[in-house]
């Protein structure tokens, strides 16, 4: 690593990495979509031997981490690469490795704070996460609380390095760092499966650890690239506008925070859910998170320091033709996952039955909260690509006063539709949120860009309506089978494979025939690599 200069002194030319040579869109896309792959598949194997324990053990689990989770998007992943990214991108060589040293210093300062507070607060925070009549062991879960809390630290630090690295087209590295955290967190449950079967701690730590992995894995790249930063408690005055930046933020994720904080009262109270419950939905969200993170995030992600670059070189005819290439690609990939999700929720759900044992009601619970997210696929593939349209051009504010109020709006559905309708109705509430956020943001960026809607609607029709057909295709393959529930893990592999292959491949043929999206491109580039 260069000897570190002051906040003062400008860095000589002979002291910087060299200007990041641009890298292809497509390529960047299939590097980040590798990686999250790798990180979801080993994360289902982690979630599968987290299965194994009981369900009090879990539920205390599941509340106890999300707690540091409920900053994580404000100081991690989200307010990072969203805010940080586009100043970043519009300093010279010297000036950004000042920033990150001011923003690496700020972050973690203020992070360190907030993890004593939580650990202090551990027990008023878990009261405020479950309900009255819980169903859950409050002090089981206020110890795993405090010793979870670091992970806030740990995971931030790793965001810096993800922020970094992405933000001069450096995606590899970050992109398959969770895995990292997925394998120690794997070995860890292991030993804790055979050795520790009942043991919170060793269940805590598998978390705790991980984390601590995924920010090691990056710190080679960083000094490899020369992009490692020395943390300094120091001002900068792009710092400022990065803060500007993130301000906005603290509305969203507060927005974010009190629909998180009604669900856990929600799935913990006892006069509704049994035990389990709470961990279903952690199930299903793994589901589906994989699903979303793989063919939405991942393009996103990758394609979002483009769309910062246009942005600041004020090139607005292509970043509009970046806007709707993105919108086609993800709807493309999202419409099937979609449809086969609903089709084979029960199936998917029963992958995490490993050891054979998921309780009844922990297993229906999870089929139901998926088969509802499920719905909510598309649009909010919609919103993922046009939020991140907002952030990099530096317009914040409009983008998460939108998606604050969907959150506030997901709150009240939430209160209506649950109760009546049961798990499905998360799914349900989701979605409905998720157009009326689509429809906003949609009309934002044509007041300001121009928008062209008849065009993607058109192509969203064919798309959902072939993405229909796949699910119906799916459906009825798996009509010959057992119908899932636990104990079929094999089962549930088998009929995945057999019934979402016939669906997914019903759904590129017919689109490859239409001329609908880019199967026909997706066809051919598989056909060339089988023939090598």
């Amino acid at each position: 690593m260069t000897t570190p200069e002051t906040a003062d002194t400008p860095a000589s030319e002979a002291t910087l990495p060299p200007a990041p040579v641009p890298r292809s869109a497509t390529r960047n896309t299939l590097i980040v979509m590798a990686g999250t792959l790798g990180s979801r598949l080993s994360g289902v194997v982690r979630q599968q031997l987290i299965n194994g324990f009981g369900n009090e053990l879990l539920d205390a689990f599941t509340i106890a981490s999300r707690v540091p989770n409920l900053f994580r998007e404000l100081l991690a992943e989200g307010a990072l690469v969203n805010s940080f990214i586009p100043v970043y991108k519009s300093l010279s060589p010297g000036e950004k490795s000042q920033l990150a040293r001011a923003f690496s210093g700020a972050l973690i300062g203020l992070n360190l704070i907030l993890m004593v507070a939580g650990i202090l607060a551990a027990p008023w925070i878990v009261s405020l996460l479950v309900a009255t009549n819980a169903n859950v062991d409050i002090g089981l879960a206020v110890y795993m609380t405090r010793l979870m809390m670091p992970f806030l630290t740990l995971i931030s630090l790793a965001s810096i390095a993800m922020g970094l690295l992405n933000a001069d087209e450096h995606f590899r590295e970050s992109s398959f760092a969770p895995i990292a955290f997925n394998a120690v967190s794997i070995v860890i449950l292991l030993v804790a499966t055979v050795l520790f079967p009942h043991s919170a701690t060793w269940l805590a730590l598998s978390w705790l650890l991980g984390g601590l992995a995924q920010l090691l894995v990056q710190l080679p790249a960083l000094g490899k690239y020369g992009l490692l930063p020395t943390p300094q408690l120091m001002t900068h005055p792009a710092l400022g506008r990065v803060l500007v930046q993130m301000a906005p933020f603290t509305l969203t994720t507060g927005a974010r925070q009190i629909l998180n904080i009604y669900v856990q009262r929600l799935l913990t109270n006892a006069a509704h859910f049994p035990p389990g419950t709470a961990f279903a939905y952690s199930n299903a969200e793994t589901l589906f998170t994989m699903v979303n993170g793989l063919f939405v995030v991942s393009p996103a992600l990758a394609l979002f320091p483009r769309f910062s670059q246009l942005a600041a070189d004020a090139d607005w005819t292509a970043f509009k033709a970046l806007t709707y290439s993105t919108l086609r690609t993800v709807t493309f990939l999202a419409a099937p996952a979609s449809a086969l999700l609903v089709a084979l929720g029960g199936y998917a759900i029963g992958i995490f039955d490993l050891r054979g044992n998921m309780p009844l009601d922990r297993f229906t619970s999870g089929t139901l909260i998926l088969t509802g997210w499920a719905l909510a696929l598309v649009p909010w593939a919609i919103n993922t690509v046009l939020l991140r349209t907002f952030y990099a051009r530096q317009r914040t504010r409009e983008a998460v006063m939108v998606s604050a109020v969907g959150f506030l709006l997901e709150v009240l559905l939430y209160n209506l539709i649950v109760p009546r309708w049961g798990l499905i109705g998360f799914g349900i509430s989701t979605t409905i949120s998720g157009l009326g956020v689509g429809v906003s943001l949609i009309y934002l960026y044509g007041r300001q860009l121009s928008f062209s809607v008849p065009p993607l609607a058109t192509y969203l029709a064919r798309v959902v309506g072939l993405a229909v057909i796949a699910g119906i295709v799916a459906k009825l393959v798996s009509l010959p089978f057992p119908a899932p529930g636990p104990g079929q893990l094999l089962l549930s592999v088998l009929v995945l494979a057999l019934a979402g292959g016939a669906g997914l491949l019903s759904y590129l043929g017919l689109a490859a025939a239409l001329n609908v999206g880019q199967a026909r491109g997706l066809i051919s580039s598989v056909r060339r690599r089988m023939g090598r």
